[in-house]
């Protein structure tokens, strides 16, 4: 049994592996999360009883608080999830990019480091510090080719700036300082407990209350998607088995354009929740202004995690976004309790910050 402590673990990708070490897993889970927007401690819920779970509310950015969590703790491996995570919001208001996700990597790198020199020999060997970050900070792909562990860092928008700074001071910490890191960068995930800002959740749900299905552009960007227990895994895995001082490149190997992405959710939609006063889906689509910057295509090469871990999706895209249609059907209380809050549907990232 190992002691894993997960930062931003009220998030979307976070409470998945969180959810996951305590149902799968005898580990035990320390959950810590500022609790802003995007966190949820009702994603945590079915868990929330369980002996293996704790939780505290703490930013990553104040290095005494966190100085104090992981010496009280005395986690085996740290799992480092916190983050502001969306472009459009990215673009409206960097600043809080900066100071999360930069200033508190910073801040969890010199807790953790702290924590490891007083360590035993064997348990700093077994100690692992895993940073997860994104496909976004290397850029925009053209029709061929995919992102992989060796390629080079272009970040096109300030959330994937501050990820890329955030991955480099990771790397920094290990060869600077001896820090056994590991840093994992994923495609986009999509799933149950999506935060309905980002493109799946956000189709799904206007698409079920009859609202405008917004495409950025011509919906012709692609990205690779992930379903979210499949990145868990992954992420665990990792965790667990990583050497230090790699990266692991996690994809689903399931590239769609936008605009299919939205298709099939109307496809769905209409086949498992159909309404004659709103119609086919299809007909909510509409067409809005580009987001700036917006990178063409993103693809993983997820070969090494494969060869080396071990690791493969379980999901295909249509089997996984089936899954996450009928999560929202399922459990209209978790979303609705969202939309009463500070987000209720609206278009972010045009460019006013």
């Amino acid at each position: 049994m190992k002691r894993f402590l997960v930062t931003g673990g009220a998030g979307f990708i976070g409470s998945a592996v969180a959810r996951m070490l305590v149902r799968d897993t005898p580990h035990e889970v320390l959950v810590v999360d500022k609790l802003t927007y995007a966190g949820n401690l009702d994603s945590l819920k079915p868990v929330a009883n369980n002996p293996r779970y704790r939780f505290e509310q703490a930013d990553v950015a104040d290095l005494d608080r966190m100085r104090s969590v992981i010496a009280e703790y005395q986690p085996d491996v740290v799992m480092h999830l916190a983050a502001e995570s969306h472009v459009d919001r990215s673009i409206d208001g960097p600043g809080e990019f900066l100071q999360t996700n930069v200033i508190g990597t910073y801040s969890m790198l010199q807790a953790a480091l702290a924590y490891w020199r007083g360590l035993s020999p064997e348990r700093q060997k077994a100690f692992r510090f895993h940073h997860i970050s994104t496909d976004e900070v290397f850029g925009s792909l053209g029709e061929e080719g995919f992102f992989h562990e060796e390629y080079p860092y272009q970040p096109s928008s300030p959330y994937s700036a501050s990820k890329a700074a955030s991955d480099h001071f990771v790397r920094a910490w290990h060869h600077t300082y001896g820090l056994p890191t590991v840093v994992t960068n994923c495609s986009n995930n999509y799933g149950p407990y999506h935060f309905p800002e980002k493109l799946i959740p956000l189709i799904i749900l206007n698409a079920l209350e009859g609202k405008p299905l917004p495409v950025y552009g011509k919906g012709e960007n692609v990205r690779d998607w992930l379903f979210v227990d499949d990145h868990a895994r992954a992420l665990i895995l990792t965790a667990d088995r990583g050497r230090p001082g790699e990266t692991y490149a996690i994809g689903g190997h399931n590239e769609r354009t936008n605009i299919d992405v939205v298709r099939a959710i109307c496809t769905l939609i209409d086949e498992l929740a159909p309404d004659q006063s709103i119609g086919s889906r299809e007909n909510l689509i509409t067409y809005v202004s580009d987001r700036p910057g917006h990178d063409l295509r993103y693809a993983i090469d997820a070969s090494k995690i494969e060869r080396d871990l071990g690791w493969r999706p379980a999901e295909t895209f249509e089997s996984g976004l089936r899954k996450t249609v009928e999560w929202y059907l399922a459990n209209r209380d978790w979303w609705e309790r969202v939309r009463s809050g500070v987000y209720r549907g609206e278009r972010l990232g045009q460019g006013l910050a």
